[in-house]
C-alpha cells in the first residue's frame, strides 16, 4: 500500500472514530440505567441487560478513543511513519471493529445476510429504547465502512510481519 493511500486511509479512519466517540459519549452523558430499564418495563428482566450494554459501549467508547489519539500521534508527526500507521490500523480493526460487532455482554449481534439486502444486520437480544437502537444502528453503518476499508489488516498485516520476522532471522 503506497504511503499516500495509508496516510489518507488513516485520515479517513481517523474522523469515523471521532465521529463515533462524540454520538456514544454524547449518549452515555445523558443516559441512565434507571431511565433505560423505566422505559422498557420489566425491572428484573432489562435492569442487567443495559447494565451490560452501557459498559460495552463505555468499553468501546475508551478503544475509539484510544485508537482516534494513536491515529492523530501518526497524522501530526513530521514524517508520515508507515509502519507506526500500518499498526495503529491493525489496532482499530481488532479492538474497535470488533468490539463493536462483537460485544463481551452480547447484547446484540450482527446478521450478515441482512448486509446484503440493505436491511439493518444488527440484531438486538431484547428489544431496546428507540434513542438506544438508533444509536447502535448508526454505529453500524460507521464501523461497516471502517471494516470493509480495513480488512486488509485482519490478514495481511500480520503475514507482513511474520515475514519480516522470518526475514531478520534468516
Amino acid at each position: 500500500m503506497s504511503a499516500t493511500h495509508l496516510k489518507q486511509l488513516c485520515e479517513e479512519t481517523y474522523t469515523k472514530l471521532k465521529k463515533v466517540s462524540m454520538e456514544v459519549e454524547r449518549y452515555l452523558n445523558q443516559v441512565t440505567l434507571s431511565s433505560l430499564v423505566s422505559q422498557s418495563g420489566d425491572k428484573e428482566e432489562y435492569e442487567s441487560y443495559y447494565r451490560t450494554y452501557l459498559s460495552d459501549l463505555r468499553h468501546l467508547l475508551v478503544y475509539c478513543e484510544n485508537a482516534y489519539d494513536r491515529l492523530g500521534v501518526s497524522l501530526r508527526r513530521a514524517r508520515f511513519n508507515e509502519e507506526f500507521a500500518e499498526e495503529v490500523l491493525y489496532q482499530v480493526y481488532h479492538t474497535c471493529v470488533n468490539n463493536f460487532y462483537y460485544p463481551k455482554g452480547e447484547v446484540y449481534d450482527e446478521d450478515g445476510r441482512y448486509s446484503y439486502t440493505g436491511q439493518d444486520a444488527i440484531i438486538f437480544r431484547k428489544q431496546v429504547t428507540p434513542e438506544l437502537q438508533q444509536l447502535t444502528l448508526s454505529l453500524s453503518k460507521v464501523f461497516e465502512q471502517m471494516r470493509d476499508d480495513l480488512q486488509y489488516y485482519e490478514t495481511d498485516y500480520i503475514t507482513k510481519k511474520r515475514m519480516q520476522k522470518e526475514q531478520a532471522q534468516a
